[in-house]
């Protein structure tokens, strides 16, 4: 049997932290709410419309406009990062020992800030993760960008929240929710890409949608083994295409804490206060088949599922409810 992979998001499997919603929440006024319409609204640009070239998570390039007006620095979103990280609770020890028994990668669209501090922390080979690579340093904005941004987040602000409906049609959508989506367009494809500051638009790439697709690719290919032996750990919207990927090829996913996107896509269902029993799985696998560990997690009945048509819809329900109690009701609702 060929060596097996264990490849895990970060926020959420690991880290209670949405890093980039708690930047926000720092920098701009009434900044959970800036976030939280934003990261709906990338919900729908990613699964809804399908917008050419963007993916779930691109809400990390869409708010760092706002985030340079606001004073963002490089130092200080390292330095926020490594005094604000969160543990799911045996994550750091459930990491380390996975790690000995087989090759283990954190793959998360989080800003590279965060993952670089959460490494130190854990003490984890920050080589062995793929994130979103930033130098907001680099970037220059003008004094009437600050003002016309900080007037736009104020106008985003005001926005009730979009509400995506059960048929995830466009054509069902309120009339006001399609009027702010509309109006949310001409500010990050026409507005923001005419200013200074919009040429970080065009060069930041998140890693979220199918480049997490693609760091999964680019794993196997550097250990030289095969999507049947990678376990993918995820919980959100941006795992989607990796799910897709491991388990088209093979391999097994596990939505842990998922919200209903994640839950939508994985082979099994967990939910828990603790990481310890994503070791359990790893153990698991590395000693038999997908099959084999399939067949194993029938002895839980409730936190477990081994997902299907049957049981998924009740489970995607469970687990996104349960997810706020471990990450907060704000964090929790994000997609």
């Amino acid at each position: 049997m060929s060596q097996r992979v264990y490849i895990s998001d970060c926020e959420g499997p690991i880290s209670k932290n949405d890093n980039a919603f708690e930047l926000s929440s720092k920098l701009i006024p009434n900044g959970d709410k800036f976030f939280s319409v934003i990261s709906k609204y990338d919900d729908v640009q990613a699964d809804v419309i399908e917008r050419s070239g963007y993916k779930a998570g691109d809400t990390l390039k869409l708010i760092l406009p706002f985030f340079k007006s606001y004073g963002a620095t490089d130092e200080m979103m390292e330095e926020f990062s490594s005094k604000n990280i969160l543990l799911v609770p045996g994550a750091d020890e459930t990491l380390k020992n996975i790690s000995e028994i087989m090759p283990s990668f954190i793959v998360s669209t989080s800003y590279e800030h965060y993952i670089r501090s959460l490494c130190k922390k854990i003490d984890f080979p920050f080589e062995n993760t793929y994130s979103t690579r930033l130098r907001i340093d680099d970037y220059e904005i003008t004094k009437n960008e600050k003002d016309r941004l900080r007037k736009i987040v104020e106008e985003v602000i005001g926005m009730p929240m979009i509400e995506i409906p059960e048929s995830n049609l466009l054509r069902d959508f309120t009339s006001v929710d399609k009027s702010n989506i509309i109006r949310l367009d001409k500010i990050f494809w026409e507005e923001i890409p005419q200013m200074k500051i919009g040429r970080v638009l065009e060069e930041v790439n998140p890693v979220g949608g199918y480049e997490k697709a693609n760091a999964v690719q680019d794993i196997v290919k550097r250990l030289n083994s095969s999507l049947d032996n990678v376990i993918y750990v995820g919980d959100s919207i941006t795992d989607v295409p990796a799910f897709r990927l491991v388990g088209d090829g093979g391999g097994l996913t596990v939505s842990f804490n998922g919200n209903n996107y994640a839950v939508r896509e994985a082979e099994i269902g967990a939910t828990s206060q603790n990481a310890a029993f994503l070791e359990f799985i790893a153990q698991l696998f590395q000693q038999g088949s997908k099959e084999e560990v399939i067949k194993s997690l029938n002895i839980f009945p409730d936190k477990v599922l081994v997902l299907n048509s049957e049981n998924r819809k009740e489970f995607a329900e469970y687990s996104s409810k349960f997810r706020k109690t471990v990450r907060g009701e704000s964090i929790g609702e994000l997609g």
